[in-house]
């Protein structure tokens, strides 16, 4: 069988969940993954997407990367659409809010994300886009 670690997309999403993350969680490079549910903005249906994360201050960090392309990826414009999501992390589910950081928040969280996940200086560099930082804030109940 092949390791989470040499995934990407839906089988990375799918052996992830099948597992609680026990194969899927800990990526490349020792990063750490988590998995985005977002809704579809034109067909309404759930997405799930496998993202490098990071804590901070009791919320999780992700990058609208898509690798340094121009466009931004479809789960940024998904959550800027509705931004009420669900995350999951290991085996524990739970709702958040999604939101860009602001422009005071981001050189400190960009910088925590170039920490887990270098290349992502690289993407900035390929794309005249400013890439942003999605903040995933926990929503109780």
């Amino acid at each position: 069988m092949t390791s989470a670690i040499d995934l990407h997309g839906d089988p990375h999403v799918q052996r992830y969940l099948e597992t609680d993350g026990e194969d899927g969680y800990v990526w490349r490079n020792g990063t750490t993954i988590l998995i985005l549910f977002t809704k579809g903005r034109k067909s309404g249906e759930q997405r799930s997407h496998a993202l490098i994360f990071r804590e901070h201050e009791g919320a999780y960090l992700v990058v609208a990367s898509k690798g340094g392309a121009e466009a931004p990826p479809a789960w940024f414009l998904n959550l800027e659409a509705d931004p009420e999501v669900e995350v999951q992390v290991k085996g524990e589910r739970f709702r958040a809010r999604a939101r860009v950081a602001t422009p005071d928040e981001k050189p400190v969280m960009w910088t925590e994300m170039v920490e887990v996940w270098p290349d992502y200086e690289d993407y900035q560099r390929k794309t005249s886009r400013q890439i942003p930082v999605v903040v995933l804030e926990r929503v109780e109940g």
